[in-house]
């Protein structure tokens, strides 16, 4: 089963951290009840702000990185180059086109927010070239965190993972005294790949549900390998027991 699937991709991570010596404060996962609740509580705040409507999608769809990409109908992926499907299904929406000026005038107002310049560049180019409205939930699957009040739908997954930062502070809980001590975050550090997810599609968010933006965004580049990135999708990994 999924859940399963997940609970050993999981405890092999756990059990890499120890073999390397990594210590950590907090171990949290989206098939956590506390992320569950978070993430159906931030919903529930941006369906009330009136940035929510349900309609229909038809699109190419990457199942290998989990996102729509703006490809033609039996073309491969562009991020990993392997075939995409195309999704015709009803939809909840986030009116992410609501955000393009208030997304540039973070952008121009807090030229450190977005950092190297090139993925700053990037991402001023994709908000200035036009935001289409953002679809947000699932209904071909069940796998996911149900959508309060209309649990054939599940959130889609990059909702669902850019909550983790606030979820795990307790944000949506009776107990947020973490979220008010620690967020917004000083800096968020991702790898150039979801530049777009957390520069664009999470400060919009944020925005909407009126909660605090984090302070800055750090984008790396590779590890490669053999000219190319070193990626789960691709299946060019290095194992750390080779290294350590």
């Amino acid at each position: 089963s999924p859940q399963k699937f997940a609970d050993n991709v999981s405890a092999e991570f756990r059990a890499l951290w120890d073999r390397m010596g990594i210590t950590y404060d907090d171990y949290i996962r989206t098939t956590s009840e506390r992320h569950k609740n978070g993430v159906q509580a931030l919903w529930r705040r941006l369906r009330d702000n009136g940035y929510i409507y349900k309609g229909s999608y038809t699109g190419q769809y990457c199942v290998f990185d989990e996102m729509y990409v703006e490809v033609g109908p039996g073309e491969p992926c562009p991020e990993c180059g392997r075939p995409t499907e195309t999704i015709k299904e009803e939809n909840y929406f986030f009116k992410l086109s609501a955000f393009a000026e208030p997304l540039l005038e973070l952008y121009n107002s807090q030229p450190d927010f977005i950092r190297p310049e090139t993925r700053r560049n990037e991402v001023i180019a994709f908000v200035r070239s036009g935001l289409r409205d953002l679809s947000i939930s699932r209904s071909t699957f069940s796998w996911g965190i149900p959508v309060p009040d209309d649990p054939k739908h599940v959130v889609y997954v990059w909702l669902d993972a850019l909550a983790n930062y606030i979820t795990a502070l307790g944000y949506g809980s009776d107990d947020d005294a973490k979220f008010k001590k620690f967020w917004p975050a000083d800096v968020h550090m991702i790898g150039k790949e979801i530049v777009r997810f957390h520069c664009v599609y999470w400060p919009a968010f944020l925005m909407a549900a009126r909660l605090p933006l984090p302070k800055s965004i750090v984008a790396h580049g590779w590890l490669l390998f053999e000219e190319n990135k070193m990626s789960k999708s691709r299946g060019n990994i290095v194992r750390s027991e080779t290294i350590l």
